[in-house]
């Protein structure tokens, strides 16, 4: 279905728009992708939005002609609107030309299959979802399975998480469960436990790892609880040369990903 919107007022830019409330997010397991490139990498890993909004005012483009096919198609909606309500939608002033109501990806750990890839990346108590993103985006690069969310974290499905993957949302698995549930589910099957730590670590280069390798970062000002540390199967360390007593908690989930992978692979 194809239809146009130019009132700020109509309910459905009000709907749209709500979709950046964590809260209504949640209630209608929907959430918002903005930009021509981000709906181009869910539309080639299969995944089509159920509402395509786009701007009246927007330049020809091949790849979004081909989205709005496959929307359509598949039976969507396409929505016409002005630039000012598309901002109105998405919050910025300057918003892409083209944004996707997509729904919520089921995130139980059920759903992942650990064998599918020889890495996957773990965060507990992340709450900047710009490292929640790169974190996403950083496991795309290094082809990890996914991005599994302990305790309380950043929401993966806010527009600034979404924004900060560049993608990846639609290409990696994410997961989300309580630390003793994630456990439990870990220790059922194959699986090595990896964090950065002080206490009893080895040096990151050349330690041995082990696929499916699950490298698990803290939280961005307090790191990982002691507990948590423990119960690792190994703890590495990497040299801090300047006065930087620690890294970004995405930035070490990178590094160490990248090393990981290059032990696996030689």
């Amino acid at each position: 279905m194809r239809r146009s919107i130019t009132g700020f007022s109509n309910p459905t830019v009000k709907a749209l728009r709500a979709l950046r409330d964590k809260k209504h997010r949640r209630r209608e397991r929907r959430f918002l992708a903005e930009g021509l490139r981000l709906l181009t990498e869910a539309r080639e890993s299969g995944i089509l939005p159920e509402q395509l909004v786009m701007a009246s005012g927007r330049d020809p483009h091949d790849l979004l002609d081909a989205l709005e096919s496959d929307v359509l198609a598949a039976g969507g909606e396409v929505i016409e609107t002005s630039e000012e309500v598309l901002a109105k939608i998405t919050g910025k002033d300057n918003p892409q030309t083209v944004a996707g109501v997509f729904a919520e990806f089921d995130t139980s750990l059920q759903q992942v299959d650990r064998d599918c890839a020889p890495i996957w990346l773990v965060a507990q108590a992340l709450r900047d979802p710009g490292n929640l993103g790169t974190l996403l985006r950083t496991g795309d690069a290094v082809g990890a399975g996914g991005l599994i969310l302990i305790d309380d974290c950043a929401d993966p499905f806010s527009v600034e998480a979404v924004r900060a993957s560049m993608g990846a949302i639609f290409t990696q698995r994410v997961a989300q469960a309580g630390w003793d549930d994630f456990i439990a589910w870990l220790r059922s099957g194959t699986g090595q436990l990896v964090a950065a730590s002080l206490r009893d670590a080895l040096p990151y280069r050349g330690a041995p790892y082990a696929a499916p390798c699950f490298i698990l970062v803290g939280n961005e000002s307090r790191g990982l609880p002691e507990a948590y540390e423990r119960a690792c199967d190994l703890r590495v360390t990497m040299p801090m040369r300047g006065r930087a007593d620690s890294l970004n908690a995405a930035v070490a989930g990178a590094v160490l990903a990248y090393e990981v992978l290059a032990s696996i692979e030689g």
